[in-house]
């Protein structure tokens, strides 16, 4: 038996390889949005695991430090170390800004993390180049996204800081790389006020009368003084010894020291679920609208091919060919033209997935599930053409 499918792939092959290009384009979108996704995922699982901690613990009654702001002061962990099952607790702070260097601006999560002391909760875990920050002040680490280079100053603030360290892979749940700072720099960054603020600010308090009672020597000192203080973090990173529970230790916490305690399940809960959730339900309608686009072209290619050769199914018709065999032919062109395009679309999206800004991984189980979704959309889209094709009459084979 003749195949026609493969007789009109041949005799029209530009044709159809360019309509397998377009429709592999597309595919290739729809494989990237996928991997945009999938991405944002691993961005947050990386931010967990570069962070070191077993347990987060923040502000009561807040989702920090990465969903929501948190505010702690900064002698809290030594009490946390005094809780059972703690091995170490170190402060940190997050702080999503624009970081200048030289004529530019670099978008950066700046970290404050506890310096000199190596090993503790929130350091990068690995360098690439370079160092680990050693020193109080104005020092960084730079993940390589970022775009700086070692011994590079950069400017946080008011003031510069020389990148002593590279790392990669270091990045916010948004997928902004990290610069590492030194604690007491990063509160000041943070939390201190500029210049201007604070003499406004004590001009206001100085002429409060709440504040100037002659019976309270030195309140109004008082006053001035923690309110130019940055004494806070945002949270703080606790790892627990080998053989205890994360949540037997995370109970006390809560209990005692009236604090939000979050372990490392809950707080992928909190950053999978609800930070990038809307993400996600933008991405999914990205994807149906993507189908369903790709569906309408697949159907609409088939159904011209297949009403361009009406008097060629008219003659297998009048031969005694059965139905099923030309519904059977019309399916094949279809499947291959599916072929063709997920073959272009999982390359291009191989080729252009590492030019994009933000991470996006491709993963071997969603190129399996997309070619097997392409082929259930090129068997759906091939219906209405095979419906066309079996109400051709075999007398238009005479009367053509």
């Amino acid at each position: 038996m003749i195949s026609l499918a493969g007789r009109d792939i041949m005799h029209a092959w530009g044709k159809f390889v360019f309509t397998g290009v377009g429709l592999g384009l597309l595919i290739g979108v729809t494989l990237t949005m996928a991997g945009v996704y999938r991405g944002m995922v691993d961005d947050a699982k990386a931010l967990l695991d570069n962070s070191g901690a077993d347990l987060w613990v923040v502000q009561k009654d807040t989702l920090g430090p990465y969903a929501e702001s948190s505010s702690l002061y900064d002698d809290t962990y030594r009490s946390l170390l005094s809780i059972s099952g703690v091995a170490r607790a170190a402060n940190i702070t997050y702080l999503t800004m624009q970081v200048r260097e030289g004529g530019r601006d670099v978008r950066a999560m700046v970290v404050g993390v506890v310096s000199g002391d190596l090993g503790q909760p929130g350091q990068p875990s690995y360098l690439i180049n370079g160092r680990q920050i050693t020193r109080g002040h104005y020092e960084a680490v730079a993940d390589i996204a970022s775009g700086f280079n070692l011994g590079q100053s950069i400017q946080i603030r008011r003031n510069n800081y020389t990148v002593v360290g590279l790392t990669r892979r270091m990045v916010s749940s948004g997928g902004d790389p990290m610069v590492f700072i030194p604690l007491k720099d990063a509160q000041e960054a943070q939390f201190l006020k500029d210049n201007d603020a604070i003499v406004q600010q004590r001009r206001r308090t100085a002429e409060n009368p709440a504040f100037n009672r002659p019976n309270v020597p030195g309140l109004l000192d008082q006053v001035i003084a923690s309110q130019s203080t940055n004494a806070f973090v945002n949270a703080v990173l606790v790892q627990i010894k080998p053989g205890f529970n994360a949540e037997e230790v995370a109970e006390p916490i809560r209990h005692w020291k009236r604090l939000q305690v979050y372990t490392r399940t809950q707080m992928e809960g909190i950053l999978v679920g609800k930070l990038i959730a809307t993400s996600a339900k933008q991405i999914a309608m990205f994807l149906v609208i993507l189908a369903i686009v790709s569906a309408a072209i697949v159907a609409f290619i088939i159904y011209t091919l297949t009403m361009g050769k009406i008097r060629e199914i008219a003659v297998l018709k009048l031969i005694g060919t059965k139905n099923r065999t030309i519904a059977g032919m019309i399916m094949q062109q279809a499947l291959g033209l599916g072929v063709i395009g997920f073959v272009v679309g999982k390359v291009a999206a191989t080729f252009w997935a590492p030019i994009f800004p933000k991470y996006v991984l491709l993963e071997p189980g969603d190129a399996i599930r997309g070619f097997f979704v392409v082929m259930l959309i090129c068997i759906l889209a091939s219906l209405l053409a095979i419906r066309a094709a079996l109400k051709v009459d075999p007398a238009e084979a005479i009367g053509g």
